[in-house]
Formats: structure tokens, C-alpha cells, sequence
């Protein structure tokens, strides 16, 4: 990496500690924060008096999405929408989007793809897994953890869903 750390509004990037794949590549996080969150308990205060075990069927669905700032910036926004279900009711459901701005300089287009579709997410998913399991905790409800996810395995599996190669297959790797 190069001790070069400007942006076009004179901030500086942090610099994080890459794989070696990122070898070159500047990569600061400018800012994380929350975009948006909901929270909603349909069936209370039922769920919570009906006598019934608390053993929920929890689905978890994810997404994430990027845009370009402009001047190496990226905004990355990590979806993450939690349901709870007591046999047919919905106890809970919780949604968070988690987004951060990042400054990605040097890379090559092959590399872009895994830096925004995996690396990135990685860093907003402890983010958001603990504005959910604040959601979660503040309904009433109880703890929530999530368990790690391997956003590198979930590009990749895009990649060959969508008939592409992944670019961990082109020689970079995150």
C-alpha cells in the first residue's frame, strides 16, 4: 500500500488491514452508519401471553446493494430483515439497513465485484446484527444473535448463478 491518503475532500482513509489480494489497493471506511431500521410486533401482546414455548422459526433474508459516489467513494448498504414466526404468527419482524461509505482506490475492475459484493459487507455485518439484536431485545422479545455469515461463499455463489465467473477465479481473492 502506499502512504498516500487523500480524498478529494482533503480527509484522510483509514487504512484497514487487507488480504493480501488488496495488495495496492488503498481501502478506507469513511463512515458506517444506519440508513434505516423497522421494527414490528403484530400479534402482540398475544405472543407474549398466549403460554406458548418461545421456540420461533427464525428466517433470515439478506441483500446487499452498492453505488458509486464518485472520487473512489462507494456507498454499500447491507439489508438485513429478520422474521420470527409462533406457528402461523409472525412474533416479530426486524429489518435494518446498514450502510457505510468507502474509499476504494487502485483496484482493478476484477477486484471491485468482491470488494462491494463481500469484503464490505463483512464490515457492516456486525453493525447490523447488533441493531437487530437491540430491535429484537427492546420489543420484548429475547436476545437475538446472528451467527456469522460467509459473504465471500454468497458471492461467489451469485457469480455462478448469474452464469459469471468469480473473481476469486480471475486471481483475486478477498
Amino acid at each position: 500500500m502506499t502512504d498516500e491518503n487523500t480524498n478529494p475532500e482533503s480527509q484522510p482513509i483509514p487504512e484497514a488491514t487487507p488480504p493480501s489480494a488488496m495488495e495496492g489497493i488503498q481501502f478506507g471506511i469513511q463512515k458506517v452508519y444506519v440508513k434505516d431500521t423497522s421494527f414490528e410486533a403484530p400479534n402482540s401482546p398475544g405472543v407474549f401471553t398466549d403460554g406458548q414455548t418461545w421456540e420461533p422459526d427464525i428466517n433470515v433474508n439478506l441483500n446487499n446493494s452498492s453505488n458509486p459516489m464518485g472520487n473512489d467513494m462507494f456507498e454499500v448498504t447491507l439489508t438485513l430483515t429478520v422474521t420470527a414466526k409462533l406457528g402461523d404468527k409472525t412474533a416479530f419482524l426486524a429489518e435494518v439497513q446498514q450502510a457505510g461509505i468507502f474509499g476504494i482506490r487502485g483496484a482493478g475492475e476484477n477486484q471491485m465485484g468482491p470488494i462491494l459484493g463481500s469484503y464490505c459487507p463483512n464490515i457492516l455485518f456486525p453493525f447490523a446484527r447488533q441493531v437487530i439484536s437491540n430491535l429484537v431485545s427492546e420489543g420484548g422479545f429475547p436476545t437475538l444473535l446472528l451467527s456469522p455469515i460467509n459473504f465471500e461463499a454468497l458471492y461467489m455463489q451469485s457469480m455462478k448463478e448469474a452464469g459469471q465467473p468469480a473473481a476469486a477465479e480471475g486471481g483475486a481473492t478477498l
